[in-house]
């Protein structure tokens, strides 16, 4: 048996346990064990303990999708990996606890230079950044992109590749130090949306002629704003709901601004279209070990302090990726 964070009943964190008592995973024989040092939290877990989420796994399980740590087994047929191996995986759940059975091609090599902690928050951010600026805005040197968002997980990974891409970035988070975290990692500039207008301020930054992309993990209030603010052939990123209200997008906005609205799943991404996927990472390992990107990790929890750890992702609190320990 061995220690994991579980979901019985659906909810907020506070019901939620940490137990013991959990089987150990079964190792099939394409499936490497994983002792999990580091799991990485994200607003997908949010709405999957509170029945919210498009995939749901029975009851109980163990939330997480992805996990860095270090393979322990390997099973007959497993050609990738052997034991002492560092990797990250990414599934539906699961990764919550100490141990983890993945199929050894939902398994990558941890990228070099990386910690457990800032490995661990890898795979589902950085993926689904690269994806959506790349295959589905397409975008290109010298356009302006908008990140809402943007202090938080996905939002940092945004900002990084998007300078990478050689955008001009505006960055838009809640509070000063936020955006003092946006500077940091390149955005060219600010806006507090929580104080100023911003559509007002994108307009003033962009000599009224918009952004080019605008990356929304968001949604809620600032969808319509970040619409009304799209230059000609602009494309909206439809990244995620981190607000919760799916936003009401009126759509003359996108007859009128001759935008796109655009939707970003990654995971189906990868299913679809593998080969481009594979492509995608091995791109963004070689950024990782040149030392171009450096994940955010700011909030760190043991699993202990699991409750801590969702409130900060929920009450919009984390700067850069939220990680939980096995310690």
């Amino acid at each position: 048996m061995m220690k994991a964070i579980i979901c019985k009943e659906h909810g907020l964190p506070e019901k939620l346990e940490l137990t013991t008592e959990w089987p150990e995973p079964e190792l099939g024989e394409n499936d490497v064990i994983i002792d999990v040092k580091a799991a990485g939290l994200n607003f997908p877990d949010v709405l999957m303990i509170q029945g919210k989420y498009q995939f749901q796994p029975d009851m109980p399980f163990v939330p997480g999708a992805e996990s860095a740590g270090v393979v322990s087994a390997v099973g007959d047929k497993v050609t990738r990996y052997k034991v002492g191996d560092k990797v990250i995986s990414m599934g539906a759940s699961g990764a919550f606890c100490e141990r983890i059975a993945v199929h050894e091609m939902g398994a990558f090599p941890l990228p070099e230079g990386l910690t457990f902690e800032q490995a661990a928050g890898v795979s589902i951010t950085y993926f689904t950044s690269y994806y959506a600026l790349k295959q589905r805005a397409n975008i290109q040197p010298g356009e302006t992109l908008l990140v809402l968002g943007a202090a938080g997980g996905v939002g940092t990974t945004a900002i990084e590749l998007g300078k990478l891409m050689g955008a001009k970035v505006i960055a838009a988070a809640s509070s000063p130090q936020k955006l003092e975290l946006c500077k940091q990692l390149g955005a060219d500039e600010v806006i507090n949306y929580s104080e100023e207008s911003l559509k007002d301020r994108v307009k003033e930054l962009t000599g009224g002629k918009g952004v080019d992309v605008v990356y929304d993990p968001v949604g809620g209030d600032f969808a319509e704003p970040a619409v009304r603010s799209m230059a000609w052939k602009g494309r909206y990123l439809v990244i995620g709901f981190a607000s919760g209200p799916i936003p009401q997008i009126p759509l003359n906005l996108a007859l009128l601004k001759g935008c796109s609205l655009v939707g970003v799943f990654w995971g189906r991404f990868s299913g679809e279209e593998p080969q481009e996927n594979l492509n995608n990472i091995t791109e963004l390992w070689d950024m990782f070990t040149q030392g171009n990107l450096s994940p955010v990790v700011t909030d760190v929890f043991p699993m202990a302090q699991y409750e801590d750890a969702f409130n900060c992702l929920i009450h919009r609190k984390a700067r850069g990726k939220v990680i939980l320990t096995t310690q």
